[in-house]
C-alpha cells in the first residue's frame, strides 16, 4: 500500500509560478511511475504530466506543455510540478497519482487547490 501527499498549491495571479510537490510513501513496493491530473470545477478529471521513474520519460498533456515542468527525485520517491506562467484556466484540484507494484497498482493523493486569477 502506499500514500501520497501533496502540497504547494495556493493562489496565484495570472501569469505567476506556483511549484506542486507529492511525496509518495510505499514502504514494500517499487514506484513506476507518478504524476498530476487535475480537476476544474464542473469538468472531469484530466491528465496533466507523468514521469517514468526508470527512464525518467516525461509526458505532458497539450495544454500544459512548455509551460508546466515534471520532475522526480527517486530517492525520495516525490515528484514536483513547476508550473509557470499560469492562466485562470489552470484552476483546479490537482491530484498526484502513483502507479507500484509489482503487481501494478495506482494510488491517489487527496488533492490540492490551485487558483489563478485574472
Amino acid at each position: 500500500q502506499a500514500q501520497l501527499v501533496e502540497s504547494g498549491g495556493g493562489l496565484v495571479q495570472a501569469g505567476g509560478s506556483l511549484t506542486l510537490s507529492c511525496a509518495a510513501s510505499a514502504r514494500t513496493f517499487s514506484v513506476y511511475t507518478m504524476g498530476w491530473s487535475r480537476q476544474a470545477p464542473g469538468k472531469e478529471r484530466e491528465f496533466v504530466a507523468a514521469i517514468s521513474w526508470s527512464s525518467g520519460s516525461t509526458y505532458y498533456t497539450d495544454s500544459v506543455e512548455g509551460r508546466f515542468t515534471i520532475s522526480g527525485d527517486n530517492a525520495k520517491n516525490t515528484v514536483y510540478l513547476q508550473m509557470n506562467s499560469l492562466k485562470p484556466e489552470d484552476t483546479a484540484v490537482y491530484y498526484c497519482n502513483a502507479r507500484v507494484g509489482p503487481p501494478a497498482m495506482d494510488y491517489w493523493g487527496k488533492g490540492t487547490l490551485v487558483t489563478v486569477s485574472s
